[in-house]
């Protein structure tokens, strides 16, 4: 059984459950969110959505979700996130292990890939040692490198300290100027940006670094556009939320955001789109959470872990697994351009009343 139809087996019969009063239906101010337990356990939250450009559509239509016209579908990928993992010793090496053994098609880093102060001679012993064989070109010690760069890091403030990160530009080749860019693989599309205030094309929403995201958002044909970065826009962490990055990302087409630095796990909903904070992927600090803000969803810090990430032409799966391989959370969203004909026409009538606008 693939992985939709186990989510479409869940979903029928969860949704079936929830309208005779059986199944609980979690409904936070401002969005409904439905949620619900895996029978075996594995995921104690697991939250199914369909979205459409940022607008969140009634979980009423759900259920009519079908399987995808194969013309529309695009080959599965998986990819890890990390985050805030820069640092060599047991913590670091058991969430690379972890990660290795889900075998992803690459891996993703939310920043802070070589503590304390993003030095070269600290660069190979904090990163490469454990992910040589995703890098290429790699130049390293710790063994053979990949044939092709399956490594996207963004920039942290720890990445930035030493010379505004000339150590890593060094090490890294990385498609643009190597501080923001966008990787397209399959059905995800990644915008990894530099949050640091020192970017000399800004952090601002009206900067030159914020005018490329939005026309690149604008332009792909991604069903799935992800945007990465390490100063979390929105945080219950002790780092807190970071204003000046705020930017409007529903309305220009993301679909979620990921970052890092309070090294705790968090998810969070606002507008319709999904903010991560996932910073738990090995330094030995482990952050205590402030009072949740509004929108959290789940929060945890009791362990170290990573985000698993699955996605086709219609769905997108995001999991946090910690490194004993328990799941802690786990949130899909559906994309509507594989449903049938008959439901379009019905979201067509139903969207004006009840999605909600970025």
């Amino acid at each position: 059984m693939n992985l939709w139809s186990s989510f479409r087996s869940l979903l029928i019969f969860a949704l079936a459950l929830a309208d005779m009063g059986t199944v609980g239906v979690r409904k936070p101010s401002p969005i409904p969110d439905l949620h619900v337990s895996l029978s075996e356990g594995v995921f104690p939250r697991t939250s199914v959505r369909l979205i459409e450009h940022g607008n969140l559509l009634p979980d009423s239509l759900l259920i009519q979700i079908q399987e995808e016209d194969p013309s529309l579908q695009l080959p599965t990928v998986r990819f890890a996130v990390i985050g805030d993992y820069g640092q060599a010793g047991p913590a670091a090496e058991a969430v690379a292990r972890l990660v290795q053994s889900w075998e992803p098609d690459f891996i993703v880093t939310t920043g802070d890939n070589n503590y304390p102060r993003g030095e070269t001679r600290t660069i190979d012993e904090n990163l490469g040692r454990y992910y040589h064989a995703f890098i290429a070109p790699y130049r390293g010690r710790y063994g053979a490198g990949a044939d092709q760069n399956r490594f996207f890091p963004a920039l942290g403030n720890h990445d930035w300290a030493t010379a505004r990160a000339r150590p890593y530009l060094d090490y890294f080749t990385l498609p643009g100027n190597e501080r923001y860019y966008e990787v397209r693989w399959g059905p995800v599309h990644l915008f990894i940006l530099n949050s640091n205030p020192g970017e000399p094309d800004g952090i601002t929403s009206h900067s030159r670094q914020a005018r490329w995201l939005r026309k690149q958002l604008q332009a792909t044909d991604a069903p799935w556009r992800l945007v990465v970065l390490h100063h979390p826009p929105y945080s219950s962490g002790p780092h807190g939320s970071t204003p000046a990055l705020q930017w409007p990302f529903a309305e220009w087409g993301a679909t979620a955001v990921l970052a890092g630095h309070d090294h705790v796990y968090e998810r969070i909903e606002r507008d319709g789109l999904l903010y991560f904070v996932n910073g738990l992927g090995g330094h030995p600090a482990r952050y205590p959470f402030r009072a949740p803000i509004p929108g959290s969803q789940v929060r945890y810090r009791e362990q170290r872990g990573a985000m698993r990430v699955e996605a086709d032409s219609c769905r997108i799966v995001f999991q946090f697994i910690t490194i004993e391989g328990h799941g802690i959370d786990q949130v899909v969203r559906l994309h509507p351009r594989c449903a049938p004909s008959s439901w379009k026409r019905e979201r067509e009538s139903v969207i004006p009343s009840t999605a909600r606008k970025p």
